[in-house]
């Protein structure tokens, strides 16, 4: 993910995906970093490992061993790193204020400011006087990206890419460092930094959700291990609203709940959640229990690229929802450009979600460049469906599939499966 996303604010990748979706929409499935209670932290990034080395028997099921390893303030590390003048100073990496820019990464100086990413630039330019906006260079951040991606291959074939500067790790069977997630994570880290001059910081447990966690932790350069053994104990402390998709409006209604940790959400069936939440409420029952089952998944083809956001007010009426699709055109250019994904575009879409949480989505097939006027067609044709107060608003493009490539040195099959 850029390195941090909004409270507000949602950049997806695939509509399937739970690793990228609404931080405030109850209904979606999430992507944004999580970190723990120092009551649930005791030090487990010293512990030999994040699973036993014993073999696994019939009676306990084998433990995954998942790294996830998120780059520093990526974009504006490079930046920082190119031009040395920039490492003191307050620094965002996007677009003008006067073009409506958006800030796609903040250094650590800005965030004292108040900077963070998916914000717009005028308002972080009047949260930190002295910020220093630096254009975004994608190509530059694309080429250091598969610099770290060929690192981590050298650990595992099981490698699924979050953005340009994260990704997961299934390390289960890896036999280097002698099988330790641990010690894989700690040499990595050390092989980006010296391969690039960068840091990164790994989270390492058994499944997607809790390596997340675990990145997130120590931020920025550090490291933290959950393991099985500490994973109930954990998620017991977890406060409720660093769960992905718990944004402030989803934590106002668990709190009305007298829900404030992972602990007070168990004591919830997924029938009384799903009642308030919907299908988002089975995915909380399951997070607050340290639950994620999802695998790792190399290769995985981009099926959509979009953002979304969820507002602390409702949205009174279409006006309003026009004035909020011009901001979030903004935001999704950023996203656009960065995955240059232009040659695969197939259709647009719209979704809004209504005050009673009742959803509505506009899809239109086309080609073509993603212009503001188009989904605003579509915007007043989602509303006309509802035409009530708003609470999210999202956007994006529909992708084909890319063209095969053969690798080096291999050729396509004339037989497929042989003789």
């Amino acid at each position: 993910m850029t390195d941090r996303k909004t409270t507000d604010l949602a950049l997806t990748d695939d509509a399937a995906s739970d690793d990228a979706a609404s931080d405030d929409a109850a209904s979606d499935a999430a992507a944004s970093d999580v970190a723990a209670s120092d009551a649930a932290a005791s030090d487990a990034g010293i512990s030999d490992d994040v699973a036993a080395d014993a073999a696994p028997t019939d009676a306990a099921p084998r433990q995954r061993k998942i790294i996830h390893v998120d780059m520093d303030a990526f974009f504006a590390a490079v930046e920082m790193r190119d031009d040395p003048a920039l490492r003191d100073v307050p620094l965002a990496v996007g677009g003008r204020p006067e073009r409506r820019g958006v800030v796609a990464t903040a250094n650590y100086e800005a965030r004292r400011f108040g900077v963070h990413s998916a914000m717009a630039s005028a308002r972080a330019v009047r949260l930190c006087a002295n910020l220093v906006l630096v254009p975004p260079r994608f190509d530059v951040y694309r080429a250091e990206s598969g610099r770290i991606r060929n690192i981590f291959r050298r650990y595992t074939d099981l490698v699924e890419p979050q953005s340009l500067d994260e990704a997961f790790l299934d390390v289960t069977d890896s036999p280097a460092c002698d099988g330790s997630a641990t010690r894989m994570a700690e040499q990595i880290r050390r092989e980006i930094r010296e391969t690039t001059g960068l840091t990164a910081s790994a989270g390492v447990a058994p499944n997607r959700f809790l390596a997340k966690v675990g990145s997130d932790w120590n931020k920025p350069d550090g490291q933290f291990v959950i393991t099985p053994a500490q994973v109930a104990a954990f998620v017991h402390a977890l406060p409720v609203g660093r769960i992905p998709g718990v944004g402030r409006v989803t934590g106002e209604r668990l709190a009305g709940l007298k829900v404030a940790t992972c602990g007070d959400l168990q004591a919830l069936g997924v029938a009384t959640l799903e009642s308030h939440f919907g299908r988002w409420g089975k995915r909380l029952y399951e997070l607050a229990r340290g639950i994620d089952d999802r695998p790792i998944v190399p290769h995985r083809v981009r099926k959509q690229l979009s953002v979304e956001r969820t507002f602390d007010e409702d949205l009174p009426d279409l006006d309003a929802c026009h004035y909020e699709l011009e901001r979030l055109h903004g935001v999704f250019l950023e996203r656009y450009q960065q995955a240059a994904v232009a040659d695969r575009v197939r259709g647009f879409t719209v979704k809004l979600r209504f005050e009673d949480f009742e959803t509505t989505t506009i899809d239109r097939a086309g080609l073509g460049a993603p212009e503001l006027e188009v989904f605003a067609e579509l915007l007043e044709a989602a509303w006309d469906r509802g035409e009530r107060p708003v609470r999210l608003i999202g956007m994006g493009v529909r992708l084909a599939e890319p063209p095969r490539v053969p690798r080096a040195g291999e050729q396509f099959e004339l037989w497929p499966g042989g003789w």
